[in-house]
Protein backbone atom coordinates (compact mmCIF):
# COMPACT_ATOMS: atom_id res chain seq x y z
CA UNK A 1 0.00 0.00 0.00
CA UNK A 2 0.92 3.61 -0.92
CA UNK A 3 1.41 6.02 2.32
CA UNK A 4 1.31 9.60 2.16
CA UNK A 5 2.21 11.34 5.16
CA UNK A 6 1.91 15.07 5.16
CA UNK A 7 1.70 17.60 8.31
CA UNK A 8 0.14 21.02 7.72
CA UNK A 9 2.50 23.65 9.56
CA UNK A 10 3.83 20.26 11.70
CA UNK A 11 7.28 18.74 10.73
CA UNK A 12 6.95 15.02 10.17
CA UNK A 13 9.99 13.43 10.94
CA UNK A 14 11.24 9.77 10.18
CA UNK A 15 10.00 8.39 13.67
CA UNK A 16 6.60 9.39 13.43
CA UNK A 17 6.53 8.46 9.67
CA UNK A 18 8.29 4.65 10.29
CA UNK A 19 5.88 4.34 13.04
CA UNK A 20 2.37 5.62 10.64
CA UNK A 21 3.95 3.21 7.31
CA UNK A 22 3.88 0.01 10.00
CA UNK A 23 0.95 0.57 12.48
CA UNK A 24 -1.32 1.55 9.22
CA UNK A 25 -0.67 -1.83 7.24
CA UNK A 26 -0.68 -3.64 9.78
CA UNK A 27 -4.32 -2.23 10.80
CA UNK A 28 -5.64 -1.80 7.36
CA UNK A 29 -3.87 -5.35 5.90
CA UNK A 30 -6.50 -7.39 8.67
CA UNK A 31 -9.62 -6.39 6.79
CA UNK A 32 -9.22 -5.45 3.46
CA UNK A 33 -7.15 -7.65 0.97
CA UNK A 34 -5.39 -4.88 -1.76
CA UNK A 35 -5.50 -1.84 -0.01
CA UNK A 36 -4.65 0.56 -2.53
CA UNK A 37 -3.22 3.68 -0.89
CA UNK A 38 -3.55 6.03 1.79
CA UNK A 39 -3.36 9.24 2.56
CA UNK A 40 -2.67 10.53 6.20
CA UNK A 41 -2.60 13.90 7.52
CA UNK A 42 -1.43 15.70 10.51
CA UNK A 43 -3.03 19.54 12.02
CA UNK A 44 -2.56 21.09 14.87
CA UNK A 45 -6.05 22.91 16.29
CA UNK A 46 -5.20 24.81 19.46
CA UNK A 47 -4.06 22.80 21.97
CA UNK A 48 -4.48 19.29 20.04
CA UNK A 49 -3.11 17.27 17.10
CA UNK A 50 -5.65 16.19 14.67
CA UNK A 51 -5.03 12.64 12.46
CA UNK A 52 -6.83 12.34 9.25
CA UNK A 53 -6.70 9.18 7.46
CA UNK A 54 -8.04 8.15 4.29
CA UNK A 55 -7.72 4.59 2.69
CA UNK A 56 -8.81 4.40 -0.83
CA UNK A 57 -9.60 0.59 -0.87
CA UNK A 58 -9.10 -2.22 -4.05
CA UNK A 59 -13.29 -2.52 -3.83
CA UNK A 60 -13.26 0.80 -5.12
CA UNK A 61 -14.72 2.49 -1.20
CA UNK A 62 -13.34 4.52 0.54
CA UNK A 63 -12.71 4.65 4.57
CA UNK A 64 -11.68 7.71 6.15
CA UNK A 65 -11.70 8.38 9.84
CA UNK A 66 -10.04 11.65 12.52
CA UNK A 67 -8.37 11.52 15.72
CA UNK A 68 -7.73 13.98 18.24
CA UNK A 69 -5.10 14.07 21.29
CA UNK A 70 -2.41 16.02 23.22
CA UNK A 71 0.08 13.83 21.62
CA UNK A 72 0.66 13.34 17.93
CA UNK A 73 1.03 9.37 18.29
CA UNK A 74 -2.16 9.57 20.39
CA UNK A 75 -4.21 11.16 17.57
CA UNK A 76 -3.15 8.57 15.40
CA UNK A 77 -3.57 5.84 17.19
CA UNK A 78 -7.15 7.46 17.71
CA UNK A 79 -7.54 7.51 14.47
CA UNK A 80 -6.46 4.03 13.26
CA UNK A 81 -8.52 2.79 15.82
CA UNK A 82 -11.59 4.58 14.32
CA UNK A 83 -10.83 3.18 11.23
CA UNK A 84 -10.26 -0.87 12.34
CA UNK A 85 -13.84 0.15 13.36
CA UNK A 86 -15.47 0.95 10.23
CA UNK A 87 -13.51 -1.77 8.35
CA UNK A 88 -13.94 -4.79 10.62
CA UNK A 89 -17.94 -3.18 10.57
CA UNK A 90 -17.99 -4.13 7.34
CA UNK A 91 -15.27 -6.60 6.46
CA UNK A 92 -17.16 -9.33 5.23
CA UNK A 93 -19.18 -7.19 2.87
CA UNK A 94 -15.95 -5.37 1.76
CA UNK A 95 -14.79 -9.18 0.63
CA UNK A 96 -18.03 -9.78 -1.05
CA UNK A 97 -18.16 -6.82 -2.86
CA UNK A 98 -17.05 -7.57 -6.08
CA UNK A 99 -18.87 -10.82 -5.88
CA UNK A 100 -22.22 -9.44 -7.51
CA UNK A 101 -20.38 -6.69 -9.15
CA UNK A 102 -19.06 -7.75 -12.67
CA UNK A 103 -17.29 -4.50 -13.22
CA UNK A 104 -15.41 -2.64 -11.04
CA UNK A 105 -17.36 1.07 -9.22
CA UNK A 106 -17.35 3.39 -12.05
CA UNK A 107 -17.15 6.95 -10.84
CA UNK A 108 -17.79 9.82 -13.21
CA UNK A 109 -16.36 12.86 -13.17
CA UNK A 110 -19.33 15.25 -12.56
CA UNK A 111 -19.03 19.34 -11.93
CA UNK A 112 -19.78 20.93 -8.90
CA UNK A 113 -19.97 24.57 -7.98
CA UNK A 114 -18.97 27.04 -4.58
CA UNK A 115 -21.74 29.59 -4.66
CA UNK A 116 -21.70 32.59 -2.61
CA UNK A 117 -23.75 32.03 0.86
CA UNK A 118 -25.47 35.87 0.42
CA UNK A 119 -25.38 36.46 3.81
CA UNK A 120 -23.37 39.62 3.20
CA UNK A 121 -25.29 41.28 0.69
CA UNK A 122 -28.12 43.66 0.41
CA UNK A 123 -31.34 41.93 -1.30
CA UNK A 124 -30.11 40.44 -4.35
CA UNK A 125 -31.04 41.64 -7.64
CA UNK A 126 -31.79 38.07 -9.45
CA UNK A 127 -31.92 34.97 -7.34
CA UNK A 128 -29.31 33.44 -9.60
CA UNK A 129 -26.34 32.64 -7.33
CA UNK A 130 -22.87 33.59 -7.36
CA UNK A 131 -20.45 30.94 -8.71
CA UNK A 132 -17.06 31.17 -6.75
CA UNK A 133 -15.16 27.53 -7.20
CA UNK A 134 -15.55 25.65 -10.23
CA UNK A 135 -14.46 21.98 -9.33
CA UNK A 136 -15.26 18.20 -10.26
CA UNK A 137 -16.44 15.71 -7.95
CA UNK A 138 -16.82 12.08 -8.61
CA UNK A 139 -20.27 10.46 -8.43
CA UNK A 140 -19.98 6.11 -8.33
CA UNK A 141 -22.35 3.83 -9.52
CA UNK A 142 -23.51 2.18 -6.56
CA UNK A 143 -26.11 -0.10 -5.02
CA UNK A 144 -28.07 1.19 -2.30
CA UNK A 145 -26.87 -0.73 0.39
CA UNK A 146 -23.05 0.31 -0.83
CA UNK A 147 -23.76 4.04 -1.06
CA UNK A 148 -24.87 3.45 2.87
CA UNK A 149 -21.75 1.17 3.52
CA UNK A 150 -19.68 4.00 1.16
CA UNK A 151 -21.36 7.08 3.31
CA UNK A 152 -20.78 5.57 6.64
CA UNK A 153 -16.53 4.80 5.73
CA UNK A 154 -16.33 8.17 4.92
CA UNK A 155 -18.31 9.52 7.80
CA UNK A 156 -20.10 11.69 5.03
CA UNK A 157 -23.78 12.86 6.22
CA UNK A 158 -24.85 12.68 2.49
CA UNK A 159 -23.83 10.76 -0.13
CA UNK A 160 -25.06 11.58 -4.16
CA UNK A 161 -24.77 8.12 -6.68
CA UNK A 162 -25.71 6.63 -9.17
CA UNK A 163 -28.27 3.99 -8.72
CA UNK A 164 -26.70 0.49 -10.13
CA UNK A 165 -30.43 -0.39 -10.72
CA UNK A 166 -31.70 2.13 -12.89
CA UNK A 167 -28.84 4.78 -13.44
CA UNK A 168 -30.93 7.50 -12.05
CA UNK A 169 -28.82 9.78 -9.62
CA UNK A 170 -30.03 8.61 -6.07
CA UNK A 171 -28.56 10.39 -2.16
CA UNK A 172 -28.41 8.81 0.48
CA UNK A 173 -28.24 10.64 4.18
CA UNK A 174 -28.00 10.46 7.74
CA UNK A 175 -31.42 11.46 9.38
CA UNK A 176 -31.93 13.57 13.01
CA UNK A 177 -33.22 10.29 14.09
CA UNK A 178 -30.17 8.45 13.20
CA UNK A 179 -31.70 6.21 10.74
CA UNK A 180 -30.77 6.28 7.21
CA UNK A 181 -32.84 8.50 4.34
CA UNK A 182 -33.04 7.20 0.79
CA UNK A 183 -34.27 9.94 -2.23
CA UNK A 184 -35.01 8.08 -5.46
CA UNK A 185 -36.32 10.52 -7.44
CA UNK A 186 -37.09 8.13 -10.26
CA UNK A 187 -39.87 6.33 -8.24
CA UNK A 188 -42.31 9.68 -8.56
CA UNK A 189 -45.60 8.73 -9.80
Amino acid sequence: MKIQINGKHIDVGTALTEHVEKHLNASVGKYSEQPIDANVTFSKENHEFVCDISVHLSTGLNAQAKGRAGDIYDSFEGAVNRLETQLRRYKRRLKDHYKDRKDPIEALGVPSYVLASGADADEPETLQPIIIAEMETKVQTLSVGEAVMQMELSGAEVLVFRNTTHGGVNVVHTREDGNIGWIDPRNIK
